[in-house]
C-alpha cells in the first residue's frame, strides 16, 4: 500500500511519455482500440499522459471517452487540421518524451515496449526511430538496432522514414519547433527532418511498433482533382521550406538536409506523374522547381531508385516513358 508521500511523489513526477491523440470524425470504437493500446503498455498511470485532441468532429466522442475517467486529457477545439490539434497538444505536454498516434491507429504492444526500453534503460536518447506495419499479427521478433548516432549523420548516410508517429522523441530535443498550420499532406515530412537534426543522440530499431490502419477516407487518399492539387502544393511548399533552411545551416546539417530535400523532390515528381498523368502539368511542375534551384535532381548516389529516376527525369524521353509506364503500374498495385 501506498502512503502519502509516495501518492504525491507521484503526482509531482513527470511523465515519461506524453501520448498525443488526434482525432477527427473516426469511429468512436478506434479511438478506443487506440487508447487501450496505450494503456496496455508497462507504465504505471503517472508515468503516462495521454492527451486526445478532437479537432471539431462533428460529433463529439465524448461519451465512448467517459469510461476512461482521469487515464486522459480530453480537448475540443474549432476544426484546424491535423497540425493545429498536434500543435495544441505538444503545447500543453508534460512528458519527457511524446508519443504521436493517429486515432484510427493504434501501438504494438511487444515491439513498442522495446522502444520503451531503450529510453528507459541508460541510453539517454533523443529520438527513437521504429517502424509500422499494417498487420496486427503478434510480433515475437528479435529487435535489432542500429548504434546511437546523431541525427544528422543518420540522415546524411540514410534515408529517413518522415511519418512523425514512428518516432518517440524526447520534448526538450524538439525544443519549440512545431507543425505548420495548413499543410494537410507532408507535414510530418517537414517536421521530421528538423527534429533529428536537433537530436544529438539517436537510435533506429526494426521493431514494427505502429499498426498503421489504412482508410479509404484518409487525407492521403482522396483522388479529386482538387485534393491532388493540394497535395502537391503543400509537397511543394515542405520543400521549398527545408530548402531555405537547409541553405542557414552549417555544413555538416546541409548536406544531411539537403540530402533530404532531394528525395522529396523525387517523390513530388513521382506524384505529380501518378495524380496527374499530364505532361504540361509535369513540365510547369519542374519548371517551378528549375527556377528553385531544385531540378534537375541532383548527382548524387542516394540510392538505386533515386539514380535511375533521375535519369530518367532528366530527358524528354525517359519523362515520356515515366508518363506512360508509373501511372498504369501504381493502378496495378
Amino acid at each position: 500500500m501506498q502512503n502519502h508521500k509516495d501518492i504525491t511523489l507521484h503526482q509531482e513526477a513527470q511523465p515519461l511519455v506524453t501520448f498525443i491523440v488526434t482525432y477527427y470524425n473516426l469511429p468512436v470504437q478506434m479511438l478506443c482500440e487506440c487508447i487501450n493500446s496505450i494503456l496496455a503498455l508497462s507504465l504505471r498511470p503517472f508515468e503516462r499522459e495521454i492527451i486526445v485532441v478532437d479537432d471539431g468532429s462533428e460529433v463529439s466522442p465524448m461519451n465512448g471517452l467517459m469510461q476512461y475517467g482521469d487515464e486522459i486529457i480530453y480537448v475540443r477545439q474549432k476544426n484546424g487540421g491535423v497540425s493545429e490539434a498536434r500543435n495544441t497538444a505538444l503545447r500543453m505536454a508534460k512528458g519527457k518524451y511524446i508519443q504521436i498516434v493517429d486515432g484510427d491507429d493504434y501501438l504494438l504492444q511487444a515491439p513498442y515496449e522495446h522502444c520503451l526500453d531503450l529510453i528507459r534503460y541508460g541510453n539517454d536518447l533523443d529520438v527513437v526511430l521504429f517502424d509500422f506495419t499494417k498487420s496486427s499479427t503478434k510480433d515475437d521478433s528479435v529487435y535489432h538496432d542500429s548504434p546511437i548516432q546523431s541525427g544528422a549523420d543518420f540522415m546524411r548516410n540514410n534515408n529517413i522514414r518522415g511519418a512523425v508517429c514512428c518516432t518517440l522523441f524526447r520534448q526538450a530535443a524538439r525544443s519549440k519547433l512545431l507543425f505548420t498550420p495548413g499543410i494537410e499532406y507532408g507535414e510530418d515530412e517537414e517536421f521530421t527532418p528538423q527534429l533529428l537534426l536537433r537530436a544529438e543522440t539517436v537510435i533506429v530499431t526494426d521493431a514494427q511498433a505502429y499498426f498503421y490502419r489504412p482508410r479509404n477516407s484518409s487525407a492521403i487518399h482522396q483522388h479529386n482533382d482538387e485534393r491532388k492539387q493540394k497535395r502537391l502544393d503543400d509537397t511543394m511548399e515542405v520543400i521549398l521550406h527545408l530548402n531555405q533552411i537547409a541553405d542557414t545551416m552549417p555544413q555538416t546539417d546541409r548536406i544531411a538536409l539537403q540530402r533530404r530535400v532531394a528525395q522529396l523532390t523525387m517523390d513530388y515528381i513521382y506524384n505529380t506523374i501518378v495524380l496527374t498523368h499530364s505532361r504540361q502539368i509535369l513540365n510547369e511542375r519542374l519548371e517551378a522547381l528549375r527556377q528553385e534551384g531544385l531540378f534537375p535532381l541532383p548527382d548524387r548516389d542516394y540510392s538505386k531508385k533515386y539514380k535511375w529516376f533521375r535519369r530518367m527525369t532528366n530527358t524528354q524521353w525517359g519523362r515520356a516513358i515515366l508518363l506512360n509506364t508509373l501511372p498504369l503500374m501504381k493502378k496495378e498495385k
